[in-house]
């Protein structure tokens, strides 16, 4: 299979998750959890691979002569990867931040919470998958970015309609 086939499998497998992501937790008895609460629950899984993968390249040039004094990892490195993975955790994080309280309003604690949850674990899956072959990352990406979109493109037709 072509990286760009695999790519695409890993895009349908996170569009198929994002689906399940947001509609699932509207399924069932939705508790009274707070959304200030909620959001709180909802950053952790995102904040502790943000902490994971942050103390990870500390190590790396901890142990490493050659980036111990902060100089730029080798492309395609373990820590190139590990920087990559550290930049777009950021750049969903804060897609999160924004977001999810405008989505916790319309859909409910219940799903944000799901939706913190997800991100976590897809993280896990984009580090992992990006160190094993770069086109198993797609499948994190995916996982990641798509429920942050079809959440935001739910809430905003709720709120319009």
């Amino acid at each position: 299979m072509t990286k760009r086939r695999q790519i695409l499998a890993g895009m349908g497998i996170g569009a198929i998750w994002a689906i399940l992501i947001v509609w699932l937790p509207g399924q069932g008895p939705q508790p009274f959890i707070p959304l200030n609460l909620a959001l709180v629950y909802a950053f952790v899984p995102g904040g502790l691979v943000l902490l994971l993968v942050i103390g990870r390249l500390a190590g790396r040039r901890f142990f490493d002569d050659e980036i111990i004094d902060g100089e730029a990892f080798r492309p395609g490195s373990a820590a190139d990867i590990d920087q990559r993975v550290l930049t777009n955790t950021s750049e969903q994080m804060l897609l999160a931040v924004l977001l999810w309280p405008f989505v916790a309003m319309q859909l409910g604690s219940v799903t944000v919470i799901a939706l913190g949850i997800s991100l976590g674990v897809a993280r896990v899956l984009f580090w992992v998958g990006y160190h094993l072959s770069p086109p198993m990352r797609a499948v994190g990406f995916a996982a990641t970015f798509y429920p942050t979109v079809f959440a935001t493109i739910v809430s905003l037709w709720r709120l319009l309609t």
